[in-house]
């Protein structure tokens, strides 16, 4: 039998815990941060955690910025890391302005996401088509079934929904989803299969969040939301947070604490915010590491 003696026994153990703790600190975690990639539940699309909003008033802080300056914002942003896009096809004009804003941007640069208004009397194909045209773009990362703010959404929409699919079949959209007012709508989204992503009014104060009215100027049900959002990730279904500031009536403190109550609390994969200026997405940024940290 070899035998050790107490220098050996004490070389031995003090190399053992030198490699132990060598492989503690290659496993330690990289602090999260906004501009992290992170994928959308079970789609395979990848965003990063904070988005550029252009739907700020139905777009018209956006619009009134003008091409040259919306352009300049955009390709800010882009730059800091944001390099997810979201726009609507009722935020007027707002295809066209973030086409031409990100015309010569490597397209594998960044995840952009519209939604559709679901109109009867439509073709869907047609309406994807159409905005695809005004974006610029060969395909949407992601489509959303824009504003479904009834109970009876999932059953109304089922038109829309067949067309989502046969463009993903076609190359043309990548996951689906849908954007929810309201409690009655909202509480479809859990059990919703279909969807691989849901936008949801979420924020510490209730404002502009759902209610029984979708339309209430008053508060929303804060812990239903929240309940509805974490049985909404069970199901394997990313969350993107919208009304994260309360459509801009938040002052920078509650800006803070709605970006840590949406990631800590509500556990949401991602938030859109509307920018005006490069100072508004650097403050983004900053608060959303903040809250991660």
């Amino acid at each position: 039998m070899a035998r050790y003696s107490r220098r050996d026994f004490l070389r031995t153990g003090l190399a053992a815990g030198a490699l132990a703790s060598a492989g503690t600190l290659r496993l330690r975690a990289q602090p999260q941060t906004a501009t992290d990639w992170v994928t959308l539940g079970k789609s395979d699309v990848k965003v990063t955690r904070l988005a550029f909003g252009t739907g700020s008033f139905s777009g018209k802080v956006q619009r009134d910025l003008g091409q040259a300056q919306f352009t300049k914002l955009v390709r800010y942003a882009h730059e800091r890391g944001i390099r997810f896009f979201e726009t609507a096809e009722s935020y007027g004009g707002m295809h066209e302005m973030l086409g031409v804003a990100l015309k010569g941007v490597p397209r594998d640069s960044y995840r952009l996401m519209s939604k559709v208004t679901t109109r009867p009397g439509v073709d869907p194909q047609a309406k994807i088509d159409e905005l695809r045209k005004l974006a610029n773009t060969e395909y949407f990362d992601i489509m959303l079934l824009h504003w479904q703010h009834t109970s009876t959404w999932p059953s109304d929409t089922a038109k829309w929904q067949d067309g989502i699919m046969e463009a993903q079949n076609k190359k043309a959209v990548v996951a689906r989803g849908a954007s929810v007012h309201g409690l009655p709508a909202l509480r479809q989204v859990p059990e919703m299969k279909w969807l691989d992503v849901a936008m949801i009014r979420v924020n510490h104060k209730g404002t502009r969040m759902d209610a029984e009215d979708y339309d209430t100027e008053g508060l929303g049900n804060v812990p239903e939301v929240v309940t509805h959002v974490k049985q909404t990730r069970q199901q394997g279904t990313g969350i993107i947070s919208m009304k994260l500031v309360g459509e801009g009536t938040f002052n920078r403190e509650d800006r803070q604490k709605a970006m840590k109550f949406a990631f800590k609390n509500a556990g949401v994969d991602c938030v859109t915010v509307g920018y005006k200026n490069n100072a508004e997405i650097d403050e983004a940024i900053d608060n959303l590491n903040l809250a991660l940290a």
